[in-house]
């Protein structure tokens, strides 16, 4: 995608924060909640949702958190954490405590056995290794609490199956560009948000909140609950985006390149739409497909803008 300069966006963005949803809006197609309910406030306190256990590659040792002291030192002190490496069986009196820690701060244990941590470091590592993070996870509750107070209509991606850095770095990018405002990843099956997304993004991991969640599933109903429709991308599709109405409170799941949407996500989505490509192709990169997606949002939503 072509690199595009952030500040011809920002008096677009200013107007769409101080407009307000008008629950009248129209929706299009499979939206699940009942006519006229609209788009509301989220009632309620967070909700908690989830932490991460998914493969990456061999982290550089600067993050690193090697050895029993030192993870619960680290856990002590709140220190951001992507997950724990665990010697499957390990045992003794201060592995309850690290384990306690990690579920308080929703924080994933790997249970591996010993070549996988002997593979990260030839130091002592006494079954145990964590692995840093430089992205501060937020709870999707207060994340679409701090939208929806900020006055601006919610724009979400929902990542499925995307095992590649490079390309969630890259729908990072374009997701910050188009006017989104968050990223819900699962917390497995998807690549770690480490130091090469970071670089893959140029930065946009920072500029926008992820939220990690245990389950989905559960993340949609959370959007349902909060007046938010969830459309998803599906090659066998046969509603073009262009078609759909973008203008509203919007969460939009992409699927891996293989496999596309999981199958029980597909279900729980209100509707599905296609890109339409010129000619028969197996796919497009998810990454390019969601920076058409983002750019249709941005357009409907530009074009009403005050």
């Amino acid at each position: 995608m072509q690199k595009t300069p952030g500040t011809p966006f920002f008096p677009f963005f200013a107007a769409m924060n101080d407009r307000k949803y008008n629950s009248g809006a129209r929706r299009e197609g499979g939206d699940r909640r009942p006519d006229g309910e609209g788009f509301r406030k989220p009632a309620g306190g967070p909700r908690k949702t989830g932490g991460s256990r998914y493969s990456t590659p061999k982290p550089k040792q600067s993050a690193l958190i090697i050895g029993r002291q030192p993870l619960i030192e680290a856990l002590q002190a709140g220190k951001p954490l992507e997950r724990i490496f665990m010697l499957r069986g390990a045992s003794g009196d201060i592995i309850p405590q690290i384990r306690a820690l990690a579920e308080a701060q929703q924080i994933p244990i790997n249970q591996v056995p010993a070549e996988k941590l002997n593979s990260f470091t030839a130091a002592n590592h006494q079954g145990v290794i964590a692995l840093t993070t430089e992205i501060n996870y937020l709870d999707l509750q207060d994340v679409i609490s701090q939208v929806v107070d900020g006055g601006q209509v919610p724009l979400f991606l929902l990542l499925d199956g995307i095992t590649d850095v490079r390309n969630i770095g890259a729908i990072a990018r374009s997701a910050v560009c188009c006017g989104a405002q968050a990223i819900i990843i699962p917390d497995k099956g998807i690549a770690a948000l480490n130091e090469e997304a970071m670089k893959s993004s140029a930065g946009a991991l920072e500029k926008i909140s992820i939220c990690r969640v245990n389950s989905l599933l559960k993340a949609i109903d959370t959007l349902h609950l909060n007046g938010i429709t969830v459309m998803g991308s599906e090659m066998e599709a046969t509603e073009p985006l262009y078609n759909l109405d973008w203008t509203i409170p919007t969460a939009i799941i992409m699927g891996s390149e293989d496999k596309g949407i999981y199958p029980a996500l597909r279900k729980a989505t209100d509707k599905l739409f296609c890109i339409p490509m010129s000619r028969q192709f197996e796919s497009l990169n998810v990454s390019v497909a969601a920076g058409i997606i983002l750019y249709e949002a941005l357009k409907q939503r530009m074009a009403i803008a005050p």
